[in-house]
């Protein structure tokens, strides 16, 4: 059985973030994409994605992101998933639900939805910090 081609484009995404090949992250996006974790503003472009992805990236010592459904509804993927790392030393874990709208064999719009407190706690950080900084 042959595999959805956007399922295929989102688990090439999955495998680059646990791979931390973080360049790749940014070129797997539209030249227009928006990556939007709905509690911040988002961020359009592939080069912005690609400098806040670096940016993350240079913290994380270790990352996995648990699939524990993925699948297509209508024209997007939705994948619920718990991303599990090691940040600055500190070993964290913080389930997400991510709708991803993929236009051939790139993302065009990735939406998170995770709980920002217990990111930051599972980062193991006392305050929220600036990601556009």
């Amino acid at each position: 059985m042959q595999q959805d081609p956007k399922i295929a484009v989102v688990q090439e995404m999955i495998t680059a973030w646990n791979e931390k090949q973080w360049s790749k992250v940014g070129d797997l996006f539209t030249e227009d994409g928006v990556l939007h974790s709905m509690m911040l503003d988002p961020i359009v472009g592939r080069e912005p994605i690609r400098e806040r992805i670096i940016g993350l990236g240079e913290g994380i010592e270790e990352i996995t992101l648990h699939i524990h459904n993925i699948g297509r509804i209508g024209d997007v993927v939705v994948i619920e998933r718990t991303d599990e790392f090691i940040y600055k030393g500190h070993k964290g874990k913080v389930p997400v639900v991510g709708i991803l709208e993929v236009e051939g064999d790139k993302v065009s719009v990735w939406r998170e939805y995770y709980d920002r407190a217990e990111l930051i706690e599972a980062l193991g950080l006392t305050a929220d910090f600036d990601p556009s900084a």
